[in-house]
């Protein structure tokens, strides 16, 4: 995303989540305990907007996604959306809808790691997100619902049929979308959609050590990776070779490959500027 401002001002309050910046590891926790975290109109368009936000200043280098209380996230509000919805005419439905997929598009298209911090549930649009998310660190509390069938409408809700297969394979997740029935931590990590199993309770803290690794390492490099991962699900291998070479060969002009020749050289390590 380009870095290029025009004449909005940064957000300076985030009404319908939490938004912490330290040395450029972001932690964003969605934070409605008392309803599962729950997602409402609000609650999407806050993080569509916040993504975008952190992608244009830069200053972020990795971000964590949690959910406060009990678990991750409950998916839709069930009165503020799903009732609501029932009285929106097919215009604000598709609105709607666009906007849901403007988020997995916003946390698969932010220049910077996403790593999903998931305790408890994480269930519709919930499971949707941890898995739009680069990583997914988990607690053995932790299960992940595909539910959408369960309430009439297509497995297939805010890309998951295109993440889902490329993430546990067709099989996997055709039972996932068709049944809707949970996934517990187990079976998520042997089926790949958890990256990395936490001691129980550990999701958040091992998430944070995971971000701060990476925030520490060649954001510029871990941009570029994360976007040709995206890139090149759809390319044939030609044109994902060329599209590989292009992309190394601008690197190769930055002050990190330069950076790191010099601390091999001086035996020491290297220090990554993002540049």
């Amino acid at each position: 995303m380009s870095p290029f401002t025009g004449s909005a001002a940064r957000t300076s309050d985030w009404r319908h989540l939490r938004c912490e910046i330290t040395d450029g590891v972001a932690t964003v926790t969605l934070a409605r305990p008392e309803k599962l975290n729950a997602l409402t109109f609000g609650a999407y368009a806050d993080l569509r907007d916040l993504l975008a936000e952190l992608s244009r200043e830069r200053s972020v280098r990795a971000l964590v996604l949690a959910g406060a209380g009990r678990g991750f996230c409950s998916g839709g509000d069930v009165d503020e959306i799903i009732g609501a919805t029932l009285a929106m005419d097919t215009a604000q439905l598709l609105d709607f809808n666009r906007m849901t997929g403007q988020v997995v598009r916003a946390v698969r298209e932010c220049p910077f790691p996403v790593i999903a911090a998931v305790h408890g549930v994480a269930a519709g649009a919930g499971a949707v997100l941890a898995l739009a998310a680069d990583f997914r660190v988990a607690d053995p509390t932790a299960r992940f619902s595909f539910l959408f069938t369960r309430v009439g409408l297509s497995g297939g809700d805010m890309g998951a049929a295109y993440l889902l297969p490329r993430v546990v394979g067709l099989g996997h997740a055709t039972r996932l979308l068709m049944l809707g029935e949970p996934v517990r931590a187990a079976e998520a990590e042997r089926i790949g959609l958890i990256s990395q199993l936490a001691d129980e309770g550990g999701a958040d803290g091992a998430a944070r050590t995971l971000a701060r690794r990476l925030a520490e390492g060649p954001a510029l490099a871990h941009a570029q990776t994360k976007a040709l991962l995206t890139a090149e699900l759809d390319m044939p291998l030609s044109a994902a070779v060329e599209l590989d070479a292009a992309t190394q060969a601008l690197l190769m002009t930055g002050e990190d490959y330069r950076e790191f020749h010099a601390a091999f050289t001086e035996k020491r390590p290297p220090k990554w500027q993002g540049r």
